[in-house]
């Protein structure tokens, strides 16, 4: 029912590379995805779907990544059932989403996503017959038009990610030749670039990302308006701009994306770390050296705090306000937390960094003035800080970029190496400045009196009476 009502008031019309898609089927053996590393959530919930007489189908990044013998970070599914149809066929599942809405389908820690293929858009005359739908930049507003398989393909954003992926017959859809492009490493967006970047301009970063991740270029059509429509960023949400930010940063694959972000135009608004990277020597090192340590540790699978990167990414910014505040008379200390509080309250105009990582991020930054008082019980109170190893790294990294005394921080790696007990030992004693006064003992008042008596007197003897 509802979508016999979208087509009446849409009058759908499919967008204009429908006409050439054509459906082209890859049988197993020759695209050679192992159905073992597909996750058993993901099976279970296709299997259900399909034995309720849906289509059910692996799509997307999952596909695109085992084809290139990667491991798919998720597995997401798209399907001809509606929402509330996969909602009754699956306990642990909820319905998400407003723009468009989307199923979650839990099994055990492990959540797959199912989605209701969609249709496409309405035309201009029925678009202002729904209020709200895109707004005056062309940004899709909202997206619950469903409609089929071949509909679903035209509307994903990059070829390669329109593959669909049938886990039971082992065989892959392709109407968009986006296994061609995959194996020709070539990115290429779907339909007309212009209209599908002011749809989502998110996906100008989405694709400098993947374009880095999998080692491609992105196809000339699909890169020549990004420039041009870079402006349109400022109209996202900071906090879904925050959570394609994190993304890029934390692909493995950051230090590429940073350069080609700032050669593209993408860098205005978003980070200062963008601008200081031509602006200021100094930290152009440093972020250079931040991007670089946490793409080798995520390349190595360890750990990366989001936090911590952030703090990196826009330290010079707190530094250059935390000077200027000194400058103009203010203490040090209290300049650094006007810096900070200035610096953090302007990015969350732009990008809404969570309070959980706005906390750790400014307890990394006013630690490090600590790391220069080495005198009494200092270092040991530094050193317990439950923030301390996020905070020691932060210093070391920057004495690597050269803004700090590399004495210092020699002392503070001999420091921590050191064993608890004997880090007492280390630490520099005060050398006193004060002279001390000679002091003189002082004399009973017995001794006082008989220190008055001279020694004439002393010697004669009181007459006898």
């Amino acid at each position: 029912m509802i979508r016999k009502f979208f087509n009446q008031v849409f009058k759908r019309n499919a967008i204009t590379h429908t006409a050439d898609a054509q459906l082209r089927i890859i049988p197993s053996g020759k695209h050679g995805i192992n159905r073992n590393l597909i996750s058993p959530c993901a099976l279970k919930v296709a299997h259900g779907l399909q034995k309720a007489s849906f289509s059910a189908y692996i799509v997307g990044g999952a596909v695109r990544d085992l084809l290139l013998e990667l491991k798919p970070k998720d597995f997401d599914i798209a399907t001809s059932a509606t929402p509330e149809q996969a909602r009754a066929l699956f306990r642990r599942s909820r319905i998400i989403g407003r723009r468009f809405r989307l199923l979650h389908v839990m099994c055990g820690n492990d959540t797959v996503e199912v989605s209701t293929f969609r249709g496409p858009l309405p035309d201009d005359n029925a678009v202002s017959k729904i209020k709200n739908y895109i707004d005056q930049h062309g940004r899709l507003l909202r997206d619950n038009v469903f409609g089929s398989q071949e509909e679903d393909a035209v509307r994903r954003d990059f070829t390669l990610n329109a593959l669909f992926y049938d886990p039971f017959s082992e065989e892959i859809h392709d109407y968009l030749d986006g296994y061609a492009d995959l194996k020709a490493k070539t990115l290429r967006i779907i339909g007309d670039p212009v209209t599908r970047y002011r749809e989502d301009p998110v996906r100008m970063l989405r694709a400098v990302r993947l374009a880095a991740k999998l080692d491609m270029q992105i196809d000339p059509s699909t890169a020549e308006p990004i420039g041009d429509l870079a402006p349109l960023l400022q109209n996202v949400p900071p906090a879904r701009l925050f959570d394609e930010m994190l993304k890029l940063l934390l692909s493995g694959h950051a230090l590429p994306c940073v350069v080609d972000l700032r050669q593209r135009g993408l860098h205005h608004g978003l980070l200062p770390m963008l601008d200081v990277i031509l602006e200021q020597p100094l930290g152009e090192r440093f972020i250079t050296l931040a991007l670089k340590n946490t793409d080798e540790r995520i390349q190595q699978n360890k750990h990366v705090s989001p936090a911590f990167l952030f703090a990196a990414l826009l330290w010079h910014e707190v530094l250059a306000a935390w000077n200027s505040y000194k400058n103009s008379g203010e203490q040090s200390l209290t300049a650094l937390y006007q810096a900070i509080d200035d610096v953090l309250s302007s990015q969350q105009k732009n990008i809404a960094i969570p309070r959980r990582f706005c906390s750790a991020i400014t307890e990394i930054w006013s630690m490090q003035p600590r790391f220069e008082s080495l005198v009494g019980r200092k270092p040991l109170r530094l050193v317990s800080h439950p923030r301390f190893r996020a905070a020691y790294d932060f210093m070391l990294l920057r004495n690597e970029s050269g803004e700090m005394d590399p004495e210092l921080a020699t002392w503070w790696k001999r420091f921590v190496a050191a064993d608890p007990d004997n880090r007492e030992k280390l630490i520099p004693k005060p050398a006193s400045t004060r002279k001390r006064k000679k002091r003189t003992r002082r004399k009973p008042a017995s001794d006082a009196a008989s220190a008055k008596q001279t020694p004439a007197s002393a010697g004669k003897e009181k007459p006898a009476s």
